[in-house]
């Protein structure tokens, strides 16, 4: 059993964030829904939490009414190996209302940050080569969504 699991707070939207999620990643599925009985504090037969999971990491989204909202200091990194993952996941979260950011980072529709980056990049950041280091943070610092050739040209690779 996982020892963490992320919880997502939402207005009203838990389940059809969730749905949007598992739609965009290849491995994940909706694991359970629950609903809000008499007790509350949610109307009766409404959407309490979902729970999913993508690529093998579980995640709960509970509709708890307006009073927080998601912000930058908590994102979520998903490792690509090729371009052509990281193109289709960063379309697929940036639509409909979704933001590019800057440097890998987007937020989605929901207000949620993600970091969609190269599976490659803690060897491209290779802390034994500073000056290695140095031209690929110049390079990402001028992306928005990161170019893996791009990168590994920075790197000299």
């Amino acid at each position: 059993m996982q020892k963490i699991t992320p919880f997502l707070w939402f207005d009203t939207q838990a389940e059809e964030a969730a749905r949007f999620y598992v739609s965009v990643f290849k491995n994940a599925e909706i694991l359970q829904i629950t609903r809000y009985g008499a007790a509350g504090p949610g109307p009766k037969g409404g959407v309490m939490t979902v729970h999913f999971r993508i690529n093998g990491q579980d995640f709960t989204a509970l509709n708890a009414g307006p009073a927080f909202k998601f912000n930058e200091a908590i994102s979520f990194a998903v490792p690509c190996d090729t371009q052509a993952e990281l193109d289709e996941i960063w379309s697929k979260l940036t639509a409909d209302g979704g933001r590019e950011v800057q440097c890998g980072w987007l937020k989605d529709k929901y207000g949620v940050s993600w970091q969609i980056v190269p599976a490659i990049l803690p060897q491209l950041l290779d802390p034994a080569d500073q000056a290695q280091c140095d031209r690929v943070m110049a390079a990402v610092m001028k992306m928005v969504k990161l170019d893996i050739a791009g990168m590994k040209r920075a790197a000299g690779i």
